[in-house]
């Protein structure tokens, strides 16, 4: 890599492509950072989002087709190759798949997720809608707002739901192929690195990580990135092999909808960049095409779309984690990288992690640096695969930094753990090239390797997952469950429903509205309510249990106050110390509004330390009397 920045080129014919290239990437700072307002920005990303990623989309499936078929263009060679690996990936998508249930299990993520999806299919915007109602068998949206997350994922669940029909249940068939084109991508990239024995390592550590399960099942955006994050590096070793316009557009392409699956995805970007400056640099030429000509305009929507948390601040969720005032600090590393110790080294079966997977990554993780580094030095005389990944890891590396200098990056918190998966991904990688290498010297049998990796898989992750302890300790999850099971039982949905939560009932197609539309706006539900719109009003709360009384306390944010009358209908108990409970409106009292009291339970007073230190008090009480 000596002389990286001191490359010389002749630009005969390039200038112009290259000047304007130059002026594109100009063109959008200018549009992305200093034209438009904040307001501006998000309504140029609502009414204009969909339409560039589908743009994106189809240029991005036009350029792999081409990639594809030259790929496949010797028949006779795909036919004689083995059809071991489509099995493994078989089996092991399976494995994945079968132990846990479909479900959204990260709120609020997922289900915000889906309601943007659900716009994009009805509307063709980008929008969250936040109430929805029936009106004579129609049902309408009647406002929303963007959402913080990136729209990919959203657009791809629209097109399904273009193609098959709205349904919330489009998004677990998207994640259900994305599973196993994340297995086959992941053994294809083995295979490049060393040989087809390679890739079925890789397949099977990924397979050990029931924290990929618990996402291959859910309704998030995980699968999609560490598909993207996979298909990119292997159309960059395609790129650095090939070094033609086709790859090209491929590789540029794939790495610009990564950044626009995640938010921190975008890091990914300076290995992309490297790979196509160190192709120009060897090649002594710029190897261009009109789309990368362009592809500055196509990032404008990330910087448009990131003005929401200027807008927004609360959308850093700061608030979730009492004492942070800053979303990213160095001062945050320390504690993160314990809490990220403890979720990859944990062997209760608390964590969704991989005990094999975490042994052997990080013994390979410091020659895998040492590796990238030498490779680095010496990037001439490596294989187009290998030098990729030697790029590639200096994105891991930075989004891993990111991540522990988020004020939020604790790895074994139940709704941050899906954040750890790219550096699982990182973790394959590394073992599978440390294991390529001691194998030069053969020191390393391949067959051992795959030996231990089903023995982790047999006899720490099978058991993690058949027991879903770290499922069941995030409750939230399972309480929306609870609300699509009582969809389930009432499936007329001719019925209105008053939730904090009311995203969850309205991509369910349900009408529903927030607790404080209902407060401040009672006398549209006494409208309805005398006018018997809805064969039924419900309302969801969450109770606080008092440890010493027994008594529960409706939570403040779900108080409706001494208007509403309410009768208990549903009512489960997640956790020891919470109760939730579905109840019908029987009557509310008209005149003005009488707000609920400031009164809230013991268990609002308390900061999380204490409010931790109560529930295990309690749940150690609880367990020793159970009959």
């Amino acid at each position: 890599m000596d002389g990286f920045f001191m490359m010389r080129f002749s630009f005969r014919d390039y200038d112009r492509r290259l000047i304007l290239w130059a002026l594109c990437a100009l063109l959008a700072l200018v549009l992305g950072f200093f034209t438009l307002t904040s307001d501006q920005a998000m309504r140029a990303v609502i009414f204009g989002g969909y339409w560039v990623i589908l743009l994106l989309t189809v240029l991005f499936a036009w350029s792999l087709i081409r990639v594809v078929r030259t790929q496949l263009s010797g028949w006779g060679a795909l036919y004689s190759a083995p059809r071991w690996p489509a099995a493994l990936v078989l089996v092991c998508g399976m494995v994945l798949l079968v132990h846990e249930a479909y479900g959204f299990k990260i709120l609020m993520d997922e289900v915000m997720l889906l309601g943007t999806s659900m716009s994009m299919h009805f509307e063709k915007a980008a929008l969250v809608p936040m109430r929805g109602n029936d009106i004579q068998g129609a049902f309408q949206l009647l406002n929303g707002q963007l959402d913080k997350r990136p729209l990919f994922q959203p657009f791809l669940v629209s097109t399904l739901h273009d193609l098959t029909g709205y349904r919330p249940e489009n998004v677990f068939a998207l994640n259900t192929v994305l599973t196993f084109g994340l297995l086959g991508l992941a053994y294809q990239v083995g295979r490049r690195l060393a040989g087809r024995s390679a890739g079925a390592v890789a397949v099977l550590l990924l397979t050990s990580l029931p924290l990929l399960a618990q996402n291959a099942t859910g309704g998030g955006f995980e699968l999609l990135n560490l598909v993207m994050i996979l298909l990119t590096l292997l159309l960059g070793m395609i790129f650095l092999e090939w070094r033609n316009q086709d790859s090209l557009d491929a590789f540029l392409l794939s790495g610009i909808l990564l950044a626009l699956t995640r938010y921190e995805s975008v890091l990914f970007l300076l290995p992309v960049a490297l790979i196509i400056g160190w192709v120009w640099w060897t090649e002594r030429r710029p190897v261009l095409s009109w789309i990368f000509v362009f592809s500055p305009l196509f990032l404008v929507i990330y910087a448009l779309h990131n003005k929401v948390f200027s807008v927004r601040t609360s959308s850093w969720e700061l608030a979730s984690q009492p004492g942070y005032d800053r979303p990213f600090a160095l001062a945050y590393v320390p504690e993160n990288l314990g809490h990220a110790l403890n979720f990859f080294f944990n062997t209760t079966g608390e964590q969704s992690n991989s005990l094999v997977l975490s042994v052997l990554g990080f013994l390979a993780l410091p020659f895998f640096a040492l590796w990238a580094y030498k490779a680095l030095r010496e990037a001439r005389k490596q294989l187009p695969a290998r030098l990729a990944l030697a790029l590639y890891g200096l994105g891991f590396a930075a989004h891993t930094l990111l991540l522990m200098c988020y004020f939020w990056g604790k790895f074994d918190d139940p709704v941050i753990r899906r954040l750890s998966l790219p550096l699982n991904l990182c973790l394959v990688l590394a073992v599978v090239l440390v294991a390529a290498e001691l194998g030069r010297e053969r020191l390393w049998n391949w067959q051992v390797l795959l030996l231990v990796a089903l023995g982790g898989i047999f006899s720490h992750s099978l058991p993690a997952m058949a027991r879903h302890d770290y499922s069941l300790e995030y409750y939230v999850g399972r309480e929306t469950e609870w609300r699509r099971e009582f969809i389930t039982t009432h499936p007329e949905r001719d019925y209105l429903f008053i939730d904090n939560s009311a995203i969850t009932w309205v991509t369910h197609l349900v009408s529903a509205t927030p607790m404080l539309q209902a407060l401040q706006h009672k006398e549209n539900i006494v409208y309805h309510f005398r006018n018997h719109t809805f064969t039924a009003i419900y309302a969801f709360q969450r109770l606080d249990v008092d440890a010493a009384s027994g008594k529960c306390f409706v939570q403040s944010s779900d108080d409706l106050g001494p208007d509403y009358q309410l009768e208990t209908v549903w009512e489960r108990r997640f956790t020891p110390l919470t109760v939730s409970r579905i109840s019908r409106v029987v009557s509310i009292r008209e005149g003005p509004v009488v707000m609920p009291s400031k009164s809230s339970s013991s268990l609002e007073k308390l900061t999380p330390a204490q409010l931790e230190k109560v529930r295990d008090e309690y749940f150690k009480k609880f367990i020793q009397r159970l009959p």
